[in-house]
């Protein structure tokens, strides 16, 4: 913490499956108080799934938050705190696509919304994918779709994809491994 700052408590308010949150009590180096919302999250790890044509194998799935589907890279929360990105975005891969791969290499972290969250994505590339099979959870219900990363850009400044993890990691993996 700053020396101006300091947080004097924190409050669990709601205890979730993957978040929890909670008030902040807050103390200023100038005597004001106040409270802030904290919302600490598991983490997550998702993956730029690349084919053999070069193109980035994309999911699209209904989001409750925004009532309608995306579309999204793979990506899921940890399973449990801790649990290294690397092994959560490679069981992603294989649960929402069907594909494996031998080797991921680490892209980007992401921090999804540091005003009050501290949530971490951890996003990877996999190529030289293997068949697999698909594995969705009971509540899952996804579509795979595959766009060359010129027609993701287009979407991207078109607005139909407004995902921040989604975004971020397509203009990274199109900065670092197509120019």
């Amino acid at each position: 913490m700053s020396e101006n700052i300091r947080r004097v408590g924190r409050e669990l308010k709601y205890k979730g499956a993957i978040l929890d949150v909670y008030t902040d009590h807050m103390e200023f180096e100038n005597g004001n108080k106040a409270e802030w919302d904290f919302i600490k999250h598991k983490g997550a790890a998702a993956v730029v799934a690349v084919d053999k044509d070069g193109r980035l194998i994309m999911v699209r799935q209904y989001r409750n938050a925004l009532d309608r589907y995306t579309l999204e890279i793979p990506a899921g929360a940890l399973d449990f705190p801790g649990e290294p990105g690397i092994v959560c975005a490679g069981r992603e891969l294989e649960e929402e696509t069907g594909f494996h791969c031998e080797k991921l290499d680490w892209l980007i972290n992401i921090r999804t919304t540091v005003a009050f969250c501290n949530e971490k994505i951890e996003v990877y590339v996999a190529r030289d994918l293997i068949p697999s099979h698909q594995n969705l959870d009971e509540d899952e219900y996804i579509e795979l779709e595959r766009y060359t990363v010129e027609e993701l850009k287009e979407k991207i400044f078109q607005g139909e994809i407004e995902d921040s993890k989604t975004i971020a990691s397509i203009l990274a993996y199109d900065a670092k491994y197509c120019r």
